[in-house]
């Protein structure tokens, strides 16, 4: 199975994207995890109904077989990395965002602690 990252943005279209390729490549099963920490009224990464049924659409079109899973009250990384505890998880898929020095110095990053912590092999990808 493919675990990927997704956020409601082009970060996170570039992660299914690459995902889907590889559960192409390798004939396996994508899930896709879309969380959020739930202590603000609107969080832009995750995503709608709408968006749900968008990025559910595509995955059929590309004839991946998935699951969608939406937790809320989980911070990203730990739902990340709990998905990567399943023991047919083979591959963790994220999108990077750029930031510049400063930023990574100062501030917590999601890829940064998923590249630290998950125990099996992480691919990052940008979009373009």
């Amino acid at each position: 199975m493919i675990v990927v990252g997704y956020t409601n943005d082009q970060f996170g279209m570039a992660a299914v994207e690459a995902a889907i390729a590889e559960a192409a490549l390798r004939d396996t099963d994508l899930l896709v995890v879309n969380s959020t920490q739930g202590d603000s009224y609107i969080d832009a990464a995750f995503a709608q109904s709408r968006q749900v049924r968008d990025i559910e659409e595509h995955l059929r079109e590309c004839g991946v077989r998935y699951e969608l899973s939406q937790p809320v009250g989980v911070y990203a990384a730990d739902a990340l990395l709990e998905a990567m505890e399943r023991p047919e998880a083979e591959l963790l898929v994220i999108g990077l965002r750029h930031r510049n020095a400063v930023g990574k110095l100062l501030l917590g990053s999601v890829a940064q602690q998923l590249l630290m912590d998950c125990p099996k092999p992480v691919l990052a990808v940008k979009p373009g």
